[in-house]
């Protein structure tokens, strides 16, 4: 007999994926490699156009199966938050967001039903003004569902999984299972014709993640406009999310050059592995994070880092990085600039800190988070 575990996978499909779109697929493909003899997994998704079903399974090649709804992601996302379920039916369910099918079931009657969800931070009760407003009422219901009928809620880091105690008393059904470095994040052979391509400065700062307000682009960009800043050009990578965040607006607001600030857009894994490994300093100030998988990514590489104190990113760096405190917030550009200053001209510090990223990256792992995620649904 087979046993099968479906996991939501339409975040690859997302308009904007961002940091779940890359859980997903790198979860999911290590859940695939590992999955334990007779058991195979099938990926769910809302309904998209044939190309978008094509790179998903490019993407997680493995799959046994899709099963499509007929309803497109938004329309599915309301009726899964209005309890109105449909697919994918009964069995092992694996939510690699909160976009679930969540509904009364009987465990007692069905001990092979089972519904785990992923939240990835409480971002809507503790920064609500960094997201939008459907956005954070969807995330509030869709965790309320949760709380009611998941049989299990995976966070990324005890960080999350401290702040989410104090909100829903979830007792034991919190696992912390975290995320960690695609394989495919590898310096290339080509690496000199790729920074050529990308005409990247012999010496600059690199930023990770999707332009929206969380991510603390604006204090970063202030940053390098104060006195105590390196005089080095900004480089961000990361696709427009919401909020308008414009980047040469804000660098022209504070006074910057037009070419001290330049966005790169989506780039390759090997693209990016360049991009941080030539870094003089990477800098992760998201004011909320779940687990800020660009600082393992860092990490990995060896690239100097410099992150906020947000609990689940002082959590992932464990003094492998500089942490810049968030409080008082008119001062926090300031502090930026002097913590990027201290790493670029110190270095016996950037090398300790390149040291530490190096082992530090190595505590992650997506085989041993697909392993847990195993291992969660056996002892439920």
């Amino acid at each position: 007999m087979t046993t099968t575990l479906r996991v939501v996978v339409d975040q690859i499909l997302a308009p904007v994926p961002g940091g779940i779109g890359r859980y997903t697929s790198e979860l999911t493909r290590a859940l695939v490699a590992t999955a334990p003899r007779g058991c195979e997994v099938e990926g769910v998704v809302a309904a998209h156009p044939q190309d978008d079903y094509d790179r998903l399974t490019d993407l997680v090649p493995g799959l046994t199966r899709l099963t499509k709804s007929p309803l497109g992601r938004r329309e599915l996302s309301l009726a899964w938050q209005a309890g109105v379920l449909g697919l994918p039916g009964r069995g092992m369910v694996h939510a690699t967001s909160l976009l679930a099918p969540l509904g009364r079931h009987d465990r007692d009657l069905s001990p092979g039903d089972q519904t785990v969800v992923t939240l990835h931070d409480i971002v809507p009760w503790t920064h609500p003004e960094t997201l939008t407003p459907r956005g954070v009422r969807w995330h509030k219901a869709m965790t309320k569902r949760a709380f009611r009928y998941a049989d299990a809620v995976v966070v990324p880091t005890h960080a999350v999984a401290a702040d989410l105690a104090e909100l829903f008393p979830f007792g034991d059904r919190i696992r912390v299972v975290g995320g960690a470095v695609s394989d495919d994040l590898r310096v290339p052979a080509d690496a000199d014709d790729l920074a050529d391509a990308l005409s990247l400065p012999e010496r600059y700062v690199l930023s990770v993640g999707t332009l929206e307000p969380r991510k603390g682009l604006r204090p970063l960009i202030e940053a390098l406009a104060h006195p105590d800043a390196p005089d080095l050009p900004l480089l961000v990578v990361g696709p427009d999310g919401w909020g308008d965040v414009r980047v040469a607006d804000i660098a022209a607001e504070v006074g910057l050059a037009p070419d001290r600030v330049r966005t790169m857009g989506f780039v390759s894994d090997a693209q990016l592995a360049v991009l941080l490994q030539r870094a003089s300093v990477f800098v992760f100030p998201s004011l909320a994070e779940g687990f800020g998988l660009p600082v393992v990514e860092a990490l990995s590489l060896a690239t100097p880092t410099v992150v906020s104190d947000a609990p689940a990113l002082v959590e992932v760096a464990d003094e492998a990085a500089v942490v810049v405190p968030r409080a008082d917030a008119e001062g926090y550009p300031a502090r930026l600039a002097q913590a990027m200053f201290q790493v670029v001209t110190d270095l016996e510090l950037a090398s300790r800190l390149g040291i530490a990223g190096l082992d530090r990256a190595r505590a992650f792992s997506w085989r041993d988070s697909a392993d847990k995620v195993w291992q969660l649904h056996a002892d439920l």
